[in-house]
């Protein structure tokens, strides 16, 4: 990982870094799309931890321009993609269904 150097800590720089729930970041255009969006306000990645972490920077004076962003757009957010809580929702559904399945087929052989 990168480390802050002394010039990265003189000049009030803040950083963030964005989580996904997924590795969509191996995908490039996912990638492409998250850089693209984060410019908006002002962040440049610095690099990516992993296919579900990307860290950004951007000058603390950059929140000057905050209060003129487009609508919609958070400067602060540290999640893409489905939202945790929905994420959450999907996967409990899913290995519902799943076990519902398998418990049908079950049911069904020593029928």
């Amino acid at each position: 990982m990168t480390t802050y150097g002394p010039d990265d800590l003189s000049h009030d720089w803040e950083f963030k870094i964005v989580r996904a729930n997924r590795p969509l970041f191996r995908n490039r255009a996912h990638l492409q799309r998250l850089c693209e969006q984060e410019a908006v306000a002002g962040w440049t990645m610095v690099e990516k931890f992993d296919n579900s972490r990307i860290r950004f920077k951007r000058p603390a004076r950059a929140r000057l321009n905050d209060a003129m962003l487009p609508p919609g757009v958070d400067p602060y957010r540290v999640h893409y993609g489905l939202p945790p809580a929905a994420f959450a929702i999907l996967l409990a559904l899913t290995l519902i269904a799943v076990v519902g399945g398998i418990m049908g087929y079950i049911a069904y052989i020593f029928h």
